[in-house]
């Protein structure tokens, strides 16, 4: 793997140390104490960075973000969408897996299918491009899984009321979101997986949905599996969306299910880390 350029993380440094406090203004030896710099470099790397207009040099010799810096802080805030880093690790999950990706983001408890990649043999799956449903209790998982709050989090934003044995099932399948970072969701038994109103029934009732969230995978069983959802997230922890692969045919073996788990998991995670602002090769 190539090794960055210790020049770029001191301009980087520099940068982001200044951004993170707004309103200041730096002079040189405060950013040699901060950033452990030696006097030369740092004066060196301040010039350069005044010079391209990222940073500017106040009158009392203080240094503050300078306006080339600003202008394409707003372009790309303008421009900012999680869905350019995440389509092509649909397309390549879509592909690899015969099946169809979607981008689904959650608000105000429906949930909405922004994006998608279908391979060659789901092309016409009968899901389109703007579809939303109503978030289900085998789906509210993937996005309501932390321990202290998720599920009371999840009630405050849907009018659906769970019995006391779906409150358990989703706190099961909430762990198993936190402990994989996927959810397998599977169609009960008695569905028949040619059925074409599977997905009509799913988009307009909550009740007696055919599908229920897998919350433990055993080697001795196969899995009709519906659905595998994987949750993006932020700088803060927080789902900010959720990447699903749909139209599985196929039962499923315990080894085929923890696959496609982890490469979705996997590709979430470097989608999130663009979100959050890290660095996917951390």
């Amino acid at each position: 793997m190539s090794r960055s350029s210790p020049g770029v993380k001191r301009v980087a440094a520099i940068l982001n140390f200044i951004a993170d406090h707004p309103g200041q203004a730096f002079a040189l030896t405060d950013l040699v104490r901060a950033l452990k710099l030696s006097r030369a470099t740092c004066h060196a790397l301040l010039t350069g960075l005044v010079e391209v207009g990222y940073l500017f040099r106040t009158s009392d010799k203080t240094y503050v973000l300078g306006p080339a810096l600003a202008a394409i802080g707003r372009t790309a805030t303008q421009h900012f969408s999680p869905l350019q880093v995440a389509q092509p690790e649909m397309r390549k999950l879509a592909d690899e897996f015969n099946v169809l990706c979607g981008a689904y983001f959650l608000e105000d408890a429906v949930v909405h299918l922004r994006d998608r990649a279908a391979s060659a043999g789901h092309v016409g799956y009968p899901v389109p491009l703007g579809a939303h449903f109503t978030l289900h209790e085998a789906l509210a998982p993937a996005f309501f899984f932390d321990a202290d709050n998720g599920l009371d989090t999840w009630l405050r934003t849907t009018a659906h009321e769970p019995d006391e044995a779906q409150q358990q099932l989703f706190g099961k399948a909430a762990a198993f979101v936190r402990e994989q970072r996927y959810i397998a969701i599977e169609r009960k038994a008695g569905f028949s997986m040619s059925t074409t109103a599977y997905d009509e029934h799913i988009a307009n009732t909550m009740k007696d949905i055919p599908i229920q969230p897998v919350i433990k995978l055993d080697e001795e069983r196969a899995y009709s599996i519906a659905a595998i959802m994987a949750p993006v997230l932020d700088g803060k922890g927080r789902v900010s969306f959720a990447l699903g692969l749909a139209g599985f045919y196929n039962n499923m073996s315990l080894e085929q299910v923890q696959d496609a788990g982890c490469r979705l998991r996997e590709a979430c995670g470097r989608v999130s880390s663009f979100v959050g602002g890290r660095n996917a090769a951390a």
